[in-house]
């Protein structure tokens, strides 16, 4: 037994199974007699508030702006060592999967606008931008050798610029009050971080430390806090001392598990939680319903096959070897997953509970069918490749 569960947690599809087995108990609950007194746990505050410090909050935003920033420190860990030297550490290794990251969150955007433009819900065009890689490289790793490696490459770094993208739009356009002070604080420390990075300084408390300190100073600036997290990473050193050794990928191991299977299965716990009531399905038709299913799950593959095509012709970027236009655009399909990256930003879009609610029913909807039948193309395309290798 201890064997068979060693085995699950290392399986690239472990993380994505445990998140589809974390939202299915969370709809359990929802539309069980559990649901409201959930809900109330949820909304239970925790912390201390003591003089000038604050930190007294429900339960539910503590999961959604202090776990979560430990999940963005993986996601900006994973996006400097690909800066550094993985598929984004040239202009030639990222063109590819830039462009095709850049039309899966620019076409996306356009359609949920066609559909919301002048209505309450225009603000929401952030959602069906967002990849949820966990889901996406999990399904993706089910397929196992059906898949050429390049193709779940190409995914990766795809996933991560469309993750960067996601952090710039939160960051951007999804901060309410601005509070300079607060702000200017955070950045001081940053770039406190970035000096002693550049004296030599390899020991992680010398930035892990400092980086609570960022998440607070952002979190009261008005910035989601999250962005602490990645901040943080970006300052972390690559390499250590003595050879062999990365101060970065320490982190990244130290947190790697907690992260998959802790942290993003309690944001599914506590954050998917959909009481079915009768008329939701009729949601799926509103402006809102509407826009996020259709980007999601129209915009994304388009966006992102017509973006990589486009590169291809102009000579900008080039398919990898043994990869197929067919195969992009079941890739698409996989990039409108939503799920977590785009319940978090319909939580950020909209204060009123109905409009969350329905935008989480949409997301559901639209990220079931891009995975099912993503997986079922590349099921079929990769009958054809295991007969060639």
């Amino acid at each position: 037994m201890r064997k068979h569960i060693k085995q699950f947690f290392e399986a690239d599809s472990a993380s994505g199974i445990t998140l589809l087995i974390f939202l299915v108990i969370s709809l359990v609950i929802a539309n069980s007699p559990l649901g409201p007194g959930f809900e109330s746990l949820l909304a239970q505050k925790v912390g201390f508030d003591s003089g000038a410090v604050h930190l007294r909050y429900s339960i539910l935003h503590w999961i959604n702006d202090g776990l979560m920033a430990v999940f963005f420190l993986m996601v900006g860990i994973e996006i400097k060592q690909e800066l550094a030297h993985g598929q984004l550490s040239s202009a030639k290794k990222a063109s590819l999967p830039f462009f095709a990251a850049m039309g899966g969150m620019l076409v996306p955007a356009g359609v949920y606008v066609l559909f919301n433009a002048g209505t309450d819900t225009s603000h929401g065009w952030g959602i069906p931008m967002a990849t949820d890689i966990a889901f996406a490289i999990g399904i993706l790793s089910i397929l196992g050798r059906r898949v050429p490696v390049a193709l779940k490459v190409f995914l990766t770094a795809l996933a991560i610029v469309d993750d960067l993208g996601a952090i710039l739009v939160i960051a951007i356009f999804y901060t309410t009050e601005l509070e300079a002070t607060y702000l200017l604080y955070a950045l001081g420390i940053f770039a406190l971080l970035m000096f002693i990075n550049r004296l030599g300084v390899k020991s992680l408390w010398f930035y892990l430390i400092p980086g609570l300190f960022i998440w607070y100073f952002i979190h009261h600036s008005g910035v989601h806090a999250t962005i602490a997290g990645v901040l943080t990473a970006f300052a972390i050193p690559i390499k250590g001392k003595r050879e062999g050794y990365s101060p970065i990928q320490t982190v990244e191991h130290a947190i790697a598990t907690p992260v998959n299977f802790i942290i993003m299965p309690v944001f599914a716990l506590a954050n998917t939680n959909i009481r079915f009531e009768a008329g939701m399905v009729d949601g799926l038709a509103s402006p809102l319903g509407l826009g996020i299913i259709a980007g999601l799950f129209i915009g994304k593959p388009l966006g992102i096959t017509l973006f990589s095509w486009l590169s291809s012709k102009a000579g900008l970027s080039e398919l990898p070897i043994g990869v197929k236009w067919s195969q992009v655009l079941a890739i698409g399909l996989m990039g409108g997953i939503g799920f977590t990256m785009s319940i978090f930003i319909a939580l950020l879009s909209f204060d009123a509970i109905h409009y969350q609610t329905e935008a989480k029913f949409a997301i559901l909807v639209a990220s079931a069918l891009s995975g099912v039948i993503g997986y079922m193309i590349l099921k079929k395309l990769g009958k054809g490749y295991l007969k060639d290798v």
